[in-house]
């Protein structure tokens, strides 16, 4: 698949611009993916450090809502690497296997909890066309979640989508041994 060089080291950065690099690397330890093919435009590629930085780590949402909501994305932005990066975490932060499992196989979501249930209906009308949420499905998650939280949650559910298409349109694959999504 056609992608770009990859910008992995701080003098592949004009001078001007290596304070964006530094500030990837403080944040992540490395400029791993999708900032090493972003670093290519340095501003774009520091305001997604951030933003996504914010999202993944100091979210209000509680983690495993979160982390329900970011496989949905994955999953519905077939995004490989996306979904090798969350799909552990999300069962380790307390989502239940059968959520993660009905998301990975696009199954229904009748045998879920109510709450997961609606949370990944709210994913998957966001990011399907007509990509509205229904008002029923809006209800019940605002119901659980109230408006600061549900903002929280369109702008995670936002962040990770945009992650996606950077790590879809470079083709940028999991690493060997991380769980793979289906085709």
């Amino acid at each position: 698949m056609p992608s770009i060089e990859r910008i992995t080291e701080r003098d592949q950065v004009a001078e001007e611009d290596r304070h964006h690099y530094d500030a990837i690397v403080a944040s992540r330890g490395a400029v791993g993916a999708p900032y090493y093919y972003l670093l290519h435009q340095p501003e774009l590629a520091a305001r997604t450090a951030h933003l996504l930085g914010y999202a993944r780590f100091e979210s209000a949402l509680p983690t495993d809502i979160k982390e329900l909501a970011v496989c949905a994305v994955a999953r519905e932005m077939d995004c490989l690497y996306e979904w090798a990066a969350h799909k552990d975490d999300a069962l380790a932060s307390g989502v239940k296997p059968e959520a993660v499992e009905a998301i990975e196989h696009r199954d229904d979501l009748h045998g879920l909890s109510s709450e997961d249930a609606a949370l990944v209906e709210f994913v998957r009308q966001l990011l399907r066309p007509p990509h509205r949420i229904s008002g029923a499905t809006f209800g019940e998650v605002r119901t659980r979640l109230g408006d600061a939280l549900i903002a929280e949650l369109v702008g995670v559910i936002g962040a990770y989508a945009g992650l996606a298409c950077s790590l879809n349109a470079f083709d940028v694959q999991p690493p060997e041994g991380r769980p793979v999504l289906p085709t």
